[in-house]
């Protein structure tokens, strides 16, 4: 579970918040087990998820660390 990949030590806190973002969307999101979802529907969870992780300021210090040196950020 990600939870114990995060006390691990595998995963950062923030890397856990990435994989449960995901996780919901591929889910589905918070319908009920079985329910039929649209492609736009999931399309707009993942813009969802997208917009809040880009204003995270560990998300904006990953790109600018990728920018600048082209290696992973790992925080």
């Amino acid at each position: 579970s990600l939870v114990n990949m995060r006390d691990g030590g595998f995963i950062s806190d923030h890397d856990q918040h990435i994989a449960t973002l995901i996780a919901e969307i591929v889910c589905g999101g918070d319908v009920d087990a079985g329910t039929l979802v649209t492609e736009e529907y999931l399309m707009a969870l993942e813009r969802e998820a997208f917009c809040a992780l880009i204003e995270h300021p560990k998300t904006q210090e990953r790109i600018l660390g990728m920018l600048n040196t082209g290696k992973p950020v790992r925080n």
